[in-house]
């Protein structure tokens, strides 16, 4: 068994051992009253998740000394590494946080796609070389001066913060790289602890699987993004297509090296996005070529009970669910 099905299996156990193990049981949570008691109860698993995570992490603090984060889109894996981290701090460590986005090469030395553009998804897109000098030089207790890319001007700049490592710290990075061995070929793969953060919950119910992993990901992705980053939902089914052609040749391939598998799905998430997505959704015309997919979305949907204004209120500003409707105090 992979460690993926590992998690969906636990999930699948989990969700037999409350009751609610179908759609149809879902929705009678929903409509009996019962959504926040269900939010409450799915929050407090993930907490557990958050602890086990750091406390492995720290059970292998002298040998693994920096922990590397990977999902797919829409995943939570920025939430996700913030509650490790905070657990982490709980147990006496002190996780310093590396963004791998300021690694990137220069604009103008970035690889160019089938498509004749810049794929600043490959891993020929990160300065590799320079990565992992930087890595060496902080596990031998050397300073480093941590760069900051500059995305409008397209280059890497130094702007003084440096960065060295004391007892108990922890170096954490996420990323769509981050588990793929030859983004760090300097380090020793037992060095690394990984955590691969995915939405991985499958319910039965009606003609499609409650929770699709990649349609609820998709979902997550078009209600933040037209929160905060002014993507139109149309926009954004019609990326889709190439967001998946990403993750399947930089993500999926390197999931197994992943130390632990981090499920951030919830029993309320999809009830929770029909309050926020189903209008959006509604918007997009039939002339569009985004058309036939958010009616798929919508018919999903449809299947699915959606919580209340105030029942809404309940989600903790902790929640990865903050990630995608705002409210978030991370």
């Amino acid at each position: 068994m992979t460690k993926i099905e590992a998690a969906r299996a636990e999930y699948k156990e989990w969700c037999q051992a409350i009751g609610i193990d179908t759609l149809e049981k879902v929705n009678e949570t929903v409509e009996s009253g019962k959504a926040i008691e269900l939010i409450n109860l799915c929050e407090a698993r993930q907490e557990r998740q958050y602890a086990q995570a750091a406390d492995q992490i720290f059970w292998k603090r002298r040998s693994c000394r920096i922990v590397m984060m990977s999902g797919p889109s829409s995943s939570g894996k920025t939430s996700s590494s913030l509650r490790i981290a905070q657990q982490a701090r709980v147990l006496g460590l002190k996780p310093r946080v590396i963004e791998l986005d300021n690694y990137f090469v220069n604009r103008d030395d970035t690889p160019i796609d089938e498509n004749g553009e810049r794929d600043y998804e490959a891993l020929a897109a990160m300065d590799v070389a320079f990565l992992n000098e930087q890595l060496t030089d902080l596990l031998a207790g050397k300073e480093v001066e941590l760069p900051k890319f500059d995305f409008k001007e397209g280059h890497r700049v130094f702007k003084g913060d440096r960065l060295k490592m004391e007892d108990g710290d922890i170096l954490f990075m996420e990323g769509i790289h981050a588990l793929n061995p030859d983004l760090t070929p300097a380090i020793p793969r037992e060095n690394i602890f990984g955590i691969y953060i995915s939405a991985l919950s499958s319910l039965p119910g009606g003609e499609k699987d409650h929770g699709s992993t990649t349609d609820k990901r998709l979902l997550r992705r078009i209600v933040r993004d037209n929160r905060v980053r002014g993507i139109s939902p149309e926009d954004n089914i019609l990326r889709w297509p190439s967001v998946r052609r990403g993750e399947t040749r930089n993500i999926f391939p390197y999931e197994e090296n992943a130390n632990i598998v981090f499920n951030s799905s919830t029993l309320y998430d999809v009830p929770l996005l029909k309050y926020y997505a189903e209008p959006l959704l509604c918007g997009i015309s039939e002339s569009s070529p985004a058309y036939e997919k958010a009616q798929s979305l919508l018919k999903i949907l449809d299947m699915v009970t959606a919580l209340k204004p105030s029942e809404i209120a309940a989600i903790p500003p902790t929640s990865i669910m903050r990630e995608f409707i705002g409210g978030q105090t991370l």
